[in-house]
């Protein structure tokens, strides 16, 4: 499949600058190939505005962000204050025609993997029902190591094809806090996952020449194994 699900443990845990990192490498090292970028589903002002900023994707609003709420809530709480719904139905024709259109397709999920899109649906079911390979951002920070090991195991309980971990500092972090709190190779032993590297803290996460730099760090060839399967 030419797409790849972005998923996180949680909310902030990195997953817009991730996406829009490699976003910025894609058009940097492979403009002659085209990049669709999703935002499934949004609740209140954020990625999709930021995307329409930072890109020129040729695409719609609607393309980007199928369903919107204006409430900055889970969706099912979002779409019910506002006597409406979530229909998925929605979501899977504007994906399907994008991955028609595009070479490759980025698709940033909401919140973490367990995080509600329905009032039966979360994210990771989401991703096992679409078959998304699926990369896990894992924020570096205190507590980041039970974190990863619950999202994996809710990632295996429900077949997710989770292809790797990438750690993300959402604040400056040392090395040193780094390897204590994010160590590669306990967070890999315990949840048999590959962590793909780690984003440093960007104090401008719109630059997209830093965005492309760092992304540059990431293994690549398995975030984009997908492309012309």
């Amino acid at each position: 499949m030419n797409s790849l699900l972005i998923a996180g443990t949680d909310t902030e845990a990195g997953k817009t600058v991730l996406t829009t990192a490699l976003a910025a490498h894609w058009q940097k090292f492979s403009s002659q190939q085209s990049l669709g970028i999703m935002k499934p589903i949004q609740s209140g002002v954020g990625d999709l505005e930021l995307y329409q900023k930072l890109f020129d994707l040729s695409q719609s609003g609607a393309e980007i962000t199928p369903l919107y709420f204006q409430a900055p809530l889970a969706p099912p709480i979002a779409a019910a204050q506002e006597n409406s719904t979530v229909d998925l139905g929605v979501v899977w024709q504007a994906f399907t025609a994008l991955q028609q259109q595009r070479d490759f397709v980025l698709v940033e999920s909401l919140g973490g993997l367990g995080s509600p899109i329905t009032d039966e649906f979360t994210v990771a079911d989401l991703a096992r029902e679409w078959r998304f390979p699926t990369v896990l951002v894992v924020p570096v920070k205190l507590g980041a190591i039970s974190q990863a090991v619950a999202n994996v195991a809710l990632a295996r309980q429900l077949r997710v094809n989770l292809i790797g971990i990438v750690l993300n500092c959402c604040q400056p972090r040392t090395e040193t806090e780094i390897a204590n709190w994010t160590p590669k190779q306990l967070i890999e032993s315990l949840t048999q996952i590959p962590i793909l590297g780690c984003l440093p803290y960007l104090e401008n996460p719109q630059d997209l020449d830093k965005l492309a730099q760092v992304a540059s760090n990431l293994d690549l060839e398995v975030l984009y194994r997908g492309i012309g399967d």
